[in-house]
């Protein structure tokens, strides 16, 4: 397609240019704030976030809701994506229609939304309170119940695409065959459709996981400052605090972990594949 590398690389070289001057160099100033104080190269900015109890229970908190997200998401995602990809063409067509269409609606109004749904006065409340299961409205706003809840309704349209598209790629007849010889349904998902649909896994649980992480949206909505999660503690030490070297540390914080989750995924998935 190229006559030579260089002609490649001048096509390449704009984007890369225009990423590195938007993205790579502000992202490199911020995470340098934490480790380059009053002009010494230090990570004691580090040591005294997670010395401090509040932070070591954001950081917990974010990373346990981010991992039950991702596991809920993955569990509903496959048997969403499997029946998607087993109804005819034109069926399927609509399905994935309704699986991508909320996510053309904006995450706040999706979010607002469960307010609601979980208030006191909301629907869900006023159902459980008709119907003699609670003598009184329940509190479901900022609890991590409503934060996971709004958490996976965000998300869970990404790992069904993903999975989707997996199993798209998989032998028609892997499952049959599976099943014919004598394998039950836990047996074909754990031995044959977990293995084959592994990238499609690895590649939602990063979009669910990191999205579940880095979102402030709803969290905040949800959660407000009684269920604090990562990215709504970073918004706090910029805007409330002006503390630009919590932030940075923040910051690096969730930058790790989500690339430490992706890590972790690729590993699994190849351990599984190589069984």
């Amino acid at each position: 397609m190229f006559q030579s590398r260089v002609e490649a690389m001048a096509l390449v070289l704009p984007a890369a240019l225009f990423a590195g001057v938007v993205f790579l160099v502000p992202v490199v100033v911020l995470l340098a704030q934490g480790v380059h104080i009053d002009g010494q190269w230090t990570l004691s900015a580090y040591a005294d976030f997670f010395s401090k109890s509040l932070n070591r229970t954001v950081f917990f908190r974010t990373l346990r809701l981010a991992a039950l997200v991702t596991v809920i998401a993955a569990i509903i995602g496959y048997a969403a994506a499997y029946a998607t990809v087993s109804l005819p063409e034109r069926s399927k067509g609509r399905m994935i229609g309704l699986i991508v269409l909320p996510l053309m609606i904006s995450p706040v109004a999706r979010t607002y939304a469960w307010i609601v749904l979980l208030g006191r006065t909301g629907i869900i409340n006023k159902a459980l309170v008709s119907i003699g299961l609670s003598d009184e409205p329940i509190r479901f706003l900022f609890t991590e119940t409503a934060v996971t809840i709004g958490l996976l309704q965000l998300f869970l349209p990404l790992m069904i695409i993903a999975l989707i598209s997996a199993l798209e790629n998989m032998p028609r007849d892997a499952v049959p065959a599976a099943r014919v010889l004598g394998a039950n349904w836990f047996q074909v998902f754990w031995k044959v459709i977990l293995p084959l649909t592994r990238e499609g896994l690895v590649i939602g649980g990063t979009l669910v996981f990191t999205g579940s992480m880095t979102a402030y949206i709803t969290p905040a909505i949800l959660g407000g400052s009684k269920v604090l999660m990562l990215e709504t503690l970073l918004y706090q030490r910029v805007t409330v605090a002006n503390d630009l070297v919590s932030a940075s540390v923040i910051a690096f914080i969730l930058m790790a972990m989500a690339f430490s989750a992706n890590f972790l995924l690729k590993k699994i998935a190849s351990a599984r594949g190589g069984k």
